[in-house]
């Protein structure tokens, strides 16, 4: 299992399109992908699951991977958080 704390930083926190964008990222790997925010755990592969978390600016949130890929998975999560400028800098 690999995972990787992110701060939002984007005003809107993190928002429909970029979480849209998030989720489509996602499906694009066969590794288990959730989202952790406070103590709600949600699959990442699902934009109803992670809009349900209602994540605000300036929050902590954690993205665990699980599988063949998980790597390239957490990799490219990153790599999408930093261009939609949901994070200042890739973290």
């Amino acid at each position: 299992m690999n995972k990787k704390q992110f701060t939002i930083t984007a005003e809107e926190g993190l928002h429909a399109r970029p979480a849209a964008a998030l989720v489509s990222e996602a499906n694009r790997f066969q590794s288990e992908l959730s989202l952790e925010f406070k103590d709600r755990t949600v699959n990442l592969k699902s934009i109803l699951g992670v809009m349900g978390l209602g994540i605000p600016t300036r929050s902590t949130i954690t993205i665990h991977a699980d599988g063949p890929d998980e790597q390239q998975a957490i990799i490219a999560a990153s790599e999408l958080l930093l261009a939609k400028g949901m994070i200042d800098t890739e973290q």
